[in-house]
Parts: C-alpha cells; structure tokens; sequence
C-alpha cells in the first residue's frame, strides 16, 4: 500500500511539472504534438502505477525524455519559422472576405455541418454576416465579423430580430425534409438554381434560405 501511495505521488508531481514547462493551455487549445504528448506521458505514468513488478523508473525515464524533447522542438520552433510550420501546421482560413473556401475546407476534411454549428455557437446566423473565419492549429475556429453597420438604436430605428437561415442544399445534396418544412417545392427549387446561375443541385456548394425568403447561394468551385 505504501509503495503504490509514493509511486503515485512521485508520479503525479513528475507529470504535473512537465504540463506547467508546457505552458498554460486548456484541452482544447492543445496543438496536435501537444495532445500526443499529454496521452503518451498519461498512459506511461499508468503502467508502474498499476504494476508493482516493474521499476519506477521504467516509467519516470520514458517521461522525462518525453518532457525533454517536446522542450527541444518547442525552442526549435522558436528560432526556426519553417520548423515551427511543419510540426504545428498553420490557420487555414475557411471564409476570405465572405467567400467559402471550398479547397481549404476538402484539404482539412472540414464540412459545412461544422462551419455552420462553429459559426452559430459564436452567435453568427449565416455565413453573410462573417469575413474571415480561420481554423487555427488548436482545431478552434476564429471568427472575424463584417464592420457592423450603425445599430439601430443609433439610427432611431426599431430594432429586427435575427433569422436563421435553413440549409435547402449542402454540398450538392438536397434537403427535401428542409425544403419541405420551408413550404418549398422541387420546382421553387429548380426556379431559384437558375435564378442563381446553377444548372442543378450538384453545382451548388450551399444554399440557405431564412425566415424572410432571403436566399444565399455558393456555387460549387471546381476541385484541382
């Protein structure tokens, strides 16, 4: 019993240590080397907790030379900008002045479905109101709004509520259940494609539509 209680706590300071040389960092702002970091030290610490049989130090060496390299790379990519890019990676910018990049979000396997929850856990109805979103190494995605427009208030106005646009076509695909609930049919539909420019539902990347019959259309850009 003794044995386990100073494995353990010899085990939890070591690794304690090595997290605050780490830096100050929620799970989530963790960058890809990090996270591997952080579950290879974890499963490392489990084993000479659990196994009285193996020395402590087969455990406390392996972290320690963990903690030591990820030390090194992190002072390499201090000095060396390159080096820094092919271990960290760099922000991909998913929207460039309100315009889907649609290669960008293919190269980081990045769907609409996820843009359009990002944007709207962030209090952003559309993809209209947003100039720049960039998906940063941590995987969080920051989002930089258009200059807003004098408010309301400011112009003596009554003030509108916000609408939330509902996706009719995503990446090609049809939302007949959307599209139905909208009060919208295939030939409303076809109607608006070509109003749009679109031949069909597969040229179209997205398509919204919000409460007050606005519709927002990305045509699909052709994959190099």
């Amino acid at each position: 019993m003794i044995t386990a209680f100073t494995r353990t706590i010899i085990l939890y300071f070591l690794i304690m240590t090595g997290l605050r040389l780490m830096g100050k960092r929620q799970i989530g702002e963790l960058e890809p080397g990090e996270l591997v970091l952080t579950m290879m030290i974890s499963d490392l610490a489990t084993v000479p907790m659990q196994d009285f049989g193996i020395p402590l130090l087969a455990g406390v060496i392996p972290i320690l030379t963990l903690l030591a390299l990820s030390m090194l790379l992190s002072q390499l990519s201090l000095i060396n900008l390159r080096f820094r890019a092919l271990v960290c990676g760099t922000p991909s910018i998913l929207i460039r002045q309100g315009v889907l990049q649609q290669s960008v979000m293919r190269k980081n396997r990045y769907t609409l479905d996820e843009l359009l929850e990002e944007l709207r856990g962030q209090g952003y109805s559309g993809i209209s109101e947003v100039k720049y979103a960039i998906l940063e190494n941590s995987g969080h995605l920051s989002v930089l709004p258009w200059s807003p427009p004098p408010s309301a208030a400011q112009m003596g106005l009554r003030s509108e509520e916000p609408v939330l646009p509902v996706v009719l076509v995503n990446d090609g695909r049809v939302l007949r259940g959307n599209l139905e609930a909208c009060g919208r049919d295939a030939a409303w539909l076809e109607e608006t494609l070509r109003r749009e420019g679109a031949n069909a539902p597969g040229d179209v990347f997205l398509l919204t539509l919000d409460e007050t019959g606005q519709v927002f259309c990305v045509k699909k850009e052709a994959e190099a």
